[in-house]
């Protein structure tokens, strides 16, 4: 029992944790701050989701060194010093490694492996690293069963409006469709009106081909990922070439007049940087857009970064395909809600985009596509509805297995955008 007036044990020691602690954060501010307004927005936004928790950290620690005294040592430096090394660490060395921008720079899945989506399943815990071709869950529920067309009883009323694959019933339900269509970053928050999957299924995507006027821009962000066999400076074997046969397919075969922006964002002076990658390519699309008016879809391909040991590839008419995964930036954080300086007003026709070409290629196609990941950013998918990012294979394909992917991409891509059910 301590008497009145007399000074608490060892308080000096919760003072200087105290002070430590605010330092600390000062000096991750500023030294953020001095390094580009992008990097502290970054922080900024993170520091905001972990306020609360944080605030509740320090009125604990607090609280019992300035009015009571314990018998036993409760080690709140510890937890203090855990809240603030899992605020701080993964985010310094994410940026270290992928760059920051006003968009956090995304390798999608090429990160850290304990930062690592599971493919959601369990969108708290991070990436699952696949080893074989991913297979649809199947379960004797009637919630998580995905039933195929051969399969349909119309007797049960189960109709198909939006997929061949999937019934209306299901499409109805938002955990099935979270379950079967998305994997979602931990920071990332999403609710069922976000994926309302029949309002996004019946939105009107459809565009028109008349004339020679193009249509689709087709650019990369980091234009340098290349694959397992590329050869060094071959441009072909980087992700550009990717894109140049995705826009041969989509000119020669559907008719659908493409832009192919073959930029490098990503080396600055010779040297890989893409800590302004997503900034400088921004800046390029808008005078691409302004030139092109016509200019309907947007599409920013990619390819992945994965552990070594996955392979991501499946076969579509006996040939091995990388495959794919399209990727929805959300402009939101947990706990602090829609990002201020990434507005996206066109992220509902985003969404809508990136499931119905999901829909659609899992009609087509067995294990072709991943789950689409949604994440917090924004990844300059705010200029047009049908704008999505995507990840083609990874950098443990081959450069073939990746362009073969681009065949049955070119196909979803003209169903969707042309109205073939």
């Amino acid at each position: 029992m301590i008497e009145m007036g007399q000074r608490p044990p060892e308080r000096w020691r919760i003072y200087i944790l105290c002070l430590l602690f605010f330092v600390g954060v000062a000096f991750l501010y500023m030294g953020f701050k001095k390094s580009g307004n992008d990097e502290y927005y970054m922080l900024k936004s993170q520091l905001n989701s972990h306020v609360e928790s944080i605030s509740k950290g320090i009125l604990k620690i607090a609280a019992p060194g300035l009015f009571i005294s314990c018998e036993e040592e409760i080690p709140y430096s510890t937890k203090l010093t855990g809240a603030v090394y899992d605020f701080a660490s993964p985010l310094k060395t994410y940026i270290k490694e992928y760059g920051a921008g006003k968009e956090l720079v995304v390798e999608t899945q090429a990160v850290p492996e304990s930062y690592l989506e599971n493919g959601g399943q369990d969108e708290e815990s991070g990436y699952e690293q696949i080893t074989e071709p991913v297979e649809i869950e199947k379960s004797s529920t009637e919630e998580q069963n995905i039933e195929s067309a051969d399969n349909y009883d119309k007797s049960n009323g189960n109709n198909h409006t939006y997929s061949k694959k999937f019934s209306d019933k299901q499409l109805s339900k938002y955990s099935f469709v979270k379950k079967t269509f998305y994997s979602i970053d931990s920071i990332t928050p999403v609710t069922s009106k976000d994926l309302n999957a029949k309002k996004l299924l019946s939105k009107d995507l459809h565009i028109e081909k008349q004339g020679e006027a193009p249509k689709i821009l087709i650019y990369h962000t980091h234009a340098s990922e290349a694959f397992k066999d590329s050869k060094k400076g071959k441009i072909s074997d980087t992700v550009v070439g990717v894109g140049d046969v995705l826009a041969k397919e989509l000119t020669e075969k559907y008719n659908i007049p493409v832009v192919h922006d073959r930029s490098i964002y990503d080396v600055v002076d010779g040297k890989l940087d893409r800590s302004l990658a997503y900034n400088v390519a921004g800046d390029e699309l808008e005078k691409t857009l302004a030139k092109y008016p016509t200019i309907e879809v947007v599409i920013d391909l990619h390819r992945d970064g994965v552990a070594e040991n996955t392979r991501l590839v499946t076969e579509i008419d006996k040939k091995p395909t990388a495959q794919i995964m399209f990727f929805n930036g959300m402009s939101r954080i947990k706990g602090k809600g829609d990002i201020s300086y990434l507005k996206n007003p066109c992220l509902k026709g985003n969404l809508a985009f990136s499931l119905q070409l999901q829909v659609k290629s899992m009609d087509y196609y067995d294990n072709y596509t991943r789950k689409i990941f949604l994440r917090s950013y924004r990844y300059n998918l705010h200029y047009k509805e049908r704008s999505v990012l995507i990840e083609a294979g990874a950098q443990t394909n081959t450069v073939e297995e990746v362009k073969n992917a681009m065949y049955p991409l070119a196909r979803i891509l003209n169903d969707v955008l042309c109205g073939k059910n």
